[in-house]
């Protein structure tokens, strides 16, 4: 069973804005996946995927009905995090706050503990 777990992680309204226009295009449900995959730079990488469910025991975060969803075992590398899409003149791609994050890389894709 998914469990809402609000306080864990938190989707900012311009990222589940950019969640639902990837997933009308695609003609999926709007429910954005996170996970930290080992490597990258720093040790750990974020990878996001637009999901087709919730699956049992997801960490589960609701912004103007789009849906991030969570692993258990990724979330004890998240947990407090906040995912945000920025835009600039480098590009424009989700960006992960993560407070459990000892330190980064310049791509900010990865991050260590």
């Amino acid at each position: 069973m998914a469990t809402s777990n609000l306080a864990a992680v938190t989707l900012t309204p311009p990222a589940a804005a950019r969640v639902a226009a990837i997933a009308a295009r695609q003609g999926k449900p709007a429910i954005l996946r996170l996970a930290v995959d080992g490597g990258g730079c720093s040790g750990f990488q974020y990878k996001f995927e637009l999901a087709e469910t919730v699956d049992d025991g997801d960490a589960v975060a609701e912004t103007d009905a789009v849906r991030l969803v969570v692993d258990p075992i990724s979330l004890d590398l998240v947990r407090g995090c906040a995912v945000d899409y920025v835009e600039s003149l480098g590009g424009a791609a989700f960006k992960v706050d993560n407070p459990n994050a000892a330190s980064g890389c310049g791509c900010g894709s990865s991050f260590s503990v």
